[in-house]
């Protein structure tokens, strides 16, 4: 049986979403075309390759066999094409990706790593920048890829594609007084002080974007320069901070809580460059290496919710 490339990704997309409608989404296909794809994927190879539910697909034992050894081709298929397409490019012209602070903390780096490894004669330039700052780069042709934020990268005409959910909470000591809270306005935790991120940084413009001048005043103990610092902090009992949930390393000993304001739930968007277009095919490995790396986040999440 010949294998199409095309149709092992659709796959692993359709097993990682656990949803033939998400699956499709990712390789930018309907919803018919992907399911009569994977049809003819599985008669072809006389065996069925997923078990179809009222909630999502899940692979069968072949399946999975298929979906582990489709991951090493897909590997090795963009380790050639990079090692040719380096021969094409200068190779002074990394690839560049931009993110918000909070896609820098836990998201670029791991796809970067696993990345990097892979495709040794590919480099990359990441570089921190703000939603609007990224798509205005992207549309002009100055940035191969970008993550970026849904609330604030609407309507602006690049290619893009659900990565996973960035929503904020309030975290604060366990045992604190967030202990036995479920849900919070922002009203009422900005009555108690608060450590935050340096006024530069994206979530903090963020945050201040969508509270607009009508904000309740607020008391900063302290700011920070970098996410982790400021987990520590909360953790400590300094003040409450409100962070994205993906920044709260796994067992952390942490009170969390769900903020109520809708502008606290984001999800990640990855959104492609017009350059992208005709790039190589080392952009499309980054895009996967970026999924992959949404997909498996510090919190055990597993991305955006299959619809």
């Amino acid at each position: 049986m010949r294998y199409d490339l095309d149709d092992l990704r659709l796959f692993l997309h359709i097993v990682a979403e656990g949803s033939i409608t998400a699956g499709a989404r990712r390789m930018h296909l309907s919803l018919p075309s992907a399911s009569a794809r994977v049809r003819s994927f599985e008669h072809h190879a006389g065996v069925a390759l997923l078990i179809r539910g009222r909630r999502g697909v899940r692979p069968t034992p072949a399946g999975t066999a298929l979906a582990r050894h489709a991951r090493d081709v897909l590997d090795r298929t963009a380790r050639l094409e990079s090692a040719v397409a380096s021969y094409a490019r200068p190779p002074t012209a990394p690839l560049t990706l931009l993110g918000g602070g909070s896609a820098m903390h836990h998201l670029v780096p791991r796809a970067l790593v696993s990345f990097l490894r892979a495709h040794p004669d590919v480099d990359v330039t990441a570089s921190e920048s703000r939603t609007p700052r990224t798509v205005r780069l992207l549309a002009d042709g100055e940035a191969d890829l970008g993550v970026v934020l849904d609330t604030e990268a609407r309507d602006c005409g690049l290619a893009m594609e659900p990565l996973c959910d960035d929503s904020l909470v309030v975290i604060g000591q366990s045992g604190g007084i967030l202990a036995g809270r479920a849900a919070v306005a922002y009203s009422e935790i900005a009555e108690h002080p608060l450590v935050g991120l340096d006024t530069g940084s994206s979530l903090r413009r963020s945050i201040e974007k969508h509270l607009g001048p009508h904000a309740p005043a607020v008391r900063y103990r302290t700011t920070v320069a970098h996410l982790p610092t400021l987990v520590s902090l909360a953790a400590a009992g300094v003040g409450l901070a409100v962070v994205p949930r993906r920044a709260i390393a796994p067992g952390r000993p942490l009170d969390v809580c769900e903020l109520q304001d809708p502008w606290s739930r984001r999800t990640h968007l990855l959104a492609w460059g017009e350059k992208a277009r005709t790039s190589s095919t080392a952009t499309a490995a980054l895009a996967e290496h970026l999924r992959r790396a949404a997909v498996s986040g510090p919190e055990g999440g597993t991305g955006v919710p299959a619809m």
